[in-house]
Formats: C-alpha cells, sequence, structure tokens
C-alpha cells in the first residue's frame, strides 16, 4: 500500500542518497495518499465546528460529525449507547478516561508490565496498580490476568494493551475480555499499536487509538466508551463547546460527547483519520492481517537467524504484529540506530520505546543493575540507559525492505564480533545518549545535528 513520502532519497556517510526505508512505523506512520487528498480537499472548506451557521461551518461540522460516526463502526462499537470522543491521541485519551471513571487513591485498576506508559502513570495518578506480571520472554496468559482480577480487592477496571509496542506481542484479547466481563470488570484496551493492523475488539467496554499511528498524522484521537461514563460530573477539559449555558457562578455541561471536547476540535485532523479508517476497511482485515504475517515472518525470524543479534519477546512470530527488538552483541543500541541511519539510509527507534518496565524485564537486567542506572541518570548521563533498537513495519513496508534491514544488521553484527570500527568514528552525546557521526558528508555535519533532536527520548 503506498504511502506519502515512499522513495524519498535521504543522505548517507559515504556521499550517496538512498530510498529511506522506514521502519518505525510502531512510532508514527506516513498518511497514506487518501488522508493527504482528503486534508487538501478540506482545506477549502475550514471552519469553524458547531460554531458558525456559514456553509463552510456546516460543512466542516458535518464532516466533523461523519468522522467521529466512523470511529464507532471501525471499533465495531454498534451499541446504542456508545460515544466517540475525538481527542489529540491515545495517551490523552487514557488520561481523559482516568479523570472521567472518578476512581478513589485506593480504587485498583488491573494492568500489565507489558504496557505502554501511557496506560501506566494515568492510573497511577488516580487509583492503585496492580500489575499482572509477564514471563522472560515478555507474554502473560489468561490465568496470570483471572489471578489479577480475583484478588481482593476486585479491581475496578482492567486496562491492558491490545498489541505490544516493544515486541508487536497480542495477547488474547478476547479470552481476556470475557473473563473480566465474567466477573463485571469493565476492560479498557489501548489499541494503538493495533488499530492499523487488526480488528478492534467489539466487545471491550474503552477503546482508545491515534490517528498517527495509522497514516493519519494529523493530531486526532479517539475514545470510544459507553455515553454513562461522561453523562455526569464535570468533564475533563472546560471551556467552550462543552456547555450549554454558563452564568458568573454555575455552569451548565452539555450531553457527551461535545460535553467532553472543549475547544475548538480538530477538524483536520478528524476528517484524515475517518478517511484512514475508511481505507482499511475497505482493503479489509483478510488482505492487512496476510501482509503484516509475511512481514513478521521474515523480519523475527530473519533477525534471530543472525550470531550476534538477540530478538525480544516470543520466539514464535504466530502471535506478534511485524514488530521486532533486538539488540546486537558488543554494540550500543543507539549505535547500531545512529549507524543503520547514517550508513543504510534506514529508520529505526531506540532505547526503551516509553515501555520501561517491560524493557526492563525483557532484558533480564537486577535491582541493583537498575539502581546503577537510574543513578546515572539523575546526574543527566544518558549514555547507559538500557534499551534496544525497534524495527516496525507499515502497510507500506515490502519485503525488499525487511531484507536490506537483515543484511544491514548482519553487517554490524560482523563489525561488532571482529572489533571492527565504523567507516568515520561515532561520538555519544551524555545528555540524549545518541550517537553522531563525526564527518561532513552532506547531511551528516555538525550542522545537521539538531538539538532537541535526541530520538531516545521517553
Amino acid at each position: 500500500m503506498p504511502l506519502v513520502g515512499d522513495g524519498l532519497q535521504v543522505p548517507c556517510l559515504d556521499g550517496t542518497t538512498r530510498a529511506c526505508v522506514d521502519l518505525d512505523a510502531a512510532a508514527s506512520t506516513r498518511p497514506l495518499p487518501a488522508v493527504a487528498d482528503a486534508v487538501t480537499e478540506l482545506l477549502p472548506w475550514y471552519s469553524s465546528v458547531h460554531r458558525g451557521a456559514g456553509i463552510r461551518s456546516r460543512r466542516a461540522t458535518a464532516m466533523y460529525e461523519a468522522a467521529r460516526h466512523a470511529a464507532l463502526r471501525f471499533c465495531g462499537a454498534g451499541r446504542t449507547d456508545a460515544v466517540a470522543v475525538i481527542c489529540r491521541n491515545t495517551t490523552e485519551a487514557i488520561n481523559h478516561l482516568a479523570f472521567r471513571l472518578r476512581l478513589a487513591s485506593d480504587d485498583i485498576v488491573l494492568t500489565t508490565v507489558v504496557e505502554h506508559h501511557a496506560n501506566l502513570l494515568p492510573w497511577g495518578r488516580v487509583a492503585t496498580r496492580r500489575y499482572v506480571p509477564c514471563t522472560a520472554d515478555g507474554t502473560f496468559g489468561v490465568e496470570d490476568v483471572v489471578a489479577g482480577l480475583e484478588a481482593t480487592p476486585r479491581p475496578k477496571l482492567l486496562a491492558v494493551t491490545g498489541a505490544s509496542n516493544v515486541t508487536g506481542w497480542m495477547p488474547p484479547l478476547a479470552a481476556i475480555i470475557e473473563a473480566a466481563h465474567a466477573r463485571a470488570v469493565p476492560v479498557l484496551v489501548d489499541a494503538a499499536q493495533l488499530a492499523p493492523h487488526r480488528q478492534l475488539p467489539a466487545d471491550a467496554d474503552y477503546v482508545a487509538f491515534s490517528g498517527h499511528k495509522m497514516y493519519a498524522p494529523f493530531g486526532a484521537g479517539v475514545l470510544v466508551g459507553p455515553e454513562s461514563t461522561f453523562a455526569d460530573g464535570e468533564p475533563f477539559l472546560a471551556g467552550g463547546g462543552a456547555v450549554d449555558l454558563v452564568d458568573l457562578d454555575e455552569v451548565w455541561w452539555t450531553r457527551p460527547p461535545e460535553r467532553e471536547e472543549a475547544g475548538s476540535p480538530n477538524v483536520v485532523g478528524a476528517v484524515a483519520l475517518h478517511t484512514a479508517m475508511d481505507t482499511l476497511q475497505a482493503l479489509g482485515w483478510p488482505a492487512i492481517v496476510a501482509h503484516e504475517q509475511a512481514l513478521a515472518a521474515r523480519l523475527r525470524r530473519g533477525l534471530a537467524a543472525i550470531d550476534g543479534v538477540r530478538l525480544l519477546g516470543p520466539a514464535t512470530d504466530a502471535s506478534t504484529l511485524a514488530v521486532a527488538s533486538f539488540t546486537v552483541h558488543g554494540m550500543h543500541h543507539g549505535l547500531v540506530a545512529s549507524r543503520l541511519s547514517a550508513e543504510w539510509g534506514i529508520a529505526v527507534r531506540h532505547g526503551c520505546f516509553c515501555a520501561h518496565p517491560y524493557l526492563v524485564r525483557l532484558l533480564g537486567l537486577s535491582a541493583a543493575q537498575n539502581g546503577a542506572l537510574r543513578d546515572q541518570v539523575r546526574r543527566g548521563d544518558h549514555r547507559s540507559v538500557p534499551g534496544a533498537v525497534r524495527a516496525s513495519c507499515s502497510a507500506g513496508t515490502s519485503l525488499h525492505e525487511v531484507d536490506t534491514l537483515l543484511d544491514a544488521v548482519t553487517a554490524l553484527a560482523a563489525d561488532a564480533a571482529d572489533g571492527k570500527a565504523p567507516p568515520v568514528p561515532y561520538h555519544q552525546d551524555a545528555a540524549t545518549g545518541d550517537f553522531w557521526p563525526e564527518s561532513d558528508a552532506p547531511g551528516w555535519g555538525p550542522e545537521d545535528d539538531l538539538s532537541g533532536s535526541s530520538c531516545a527520548m521517553g
């Protein structure tokens, strides 16, 4: 499936340019051409939403509301009580829900050590977290979730990922949701990684996902849940558009979902997301899954077969997306990522991927090792922060691009094993942990090392 920016030529240290191999889809995806076209078509009609009598405003409002209904369809949320709140991204959606559930500090939210920080940190602000542990390969079973559900006090919510952004592993959601509902525990699914790759679970009570991970990077995300969750009490954000009447000392909030969307809505992001959802559904989940499985098999099996490379996560690719995190023995994860970019034009991410507790367990770090590393970070030194390299595919990734990565990683692993130096020296920034080549090649000179452009933050 083509994406905007395919074939983009990027500079490499040898003075040549290469077509960028974009393997960072788990962070953000480039837009679909149809999404870019929809935004271009919208712009002449851009106007305020729910706030004007002019034809532009009416059309913008209609397009915004159409996106809301499309999100409900995309989630399979056929319940008449379901609403879709359009927000910025999955992180905002989960923070929004954490506020609106009105939990007490001693209420239990059951979550897992596999989660992205977005599904860990918000719950720690409003409740007490209980964790489902994982095995050494980063997985857990339904029985592990059941143990957490049945411990006392019983949890008020189960908050679980649909797919790990680190290993691509997909928990058995259907059985997990069934087990939670059998114990009268509602379920939130963090679907940020899952939404572009698999059909979403229609029986989850709450679902959150982001446009920027599903080919609509224009600042919109969605929280879907029962209208009753948002019908009473103050909304997460207060301001214009969320009210029916305001006096100096009183406010009458309007009905959800508008109650939850104070301020001027992001109609551009909503239209982009609508188009992306429709495009994925038109392509069809069987075709998307088949492509994904072929990529996952080539990527994960290929990396696992390279001497000196350690693949994190489950050994099989049967239950994973086309996402792979790995380490190269004898080479810092930041240096691997920098060399892939500078020498091969391959875009990956390195670091902890906003999932520190999970990655620490995958790497098998001890409490003592963790403590020493924390002390270094407190001093502003990020050079030894643990991490891995992540390659993640999109619907636009080809098997040839995966093979390009495998060839490059094979060469790097061989260099590390032989003690061979890179073609130019690389220096590490203590403040970010990133590496940069010492070069005057176009695109890689000192002036191109932009301040604040760390790729390992979070």
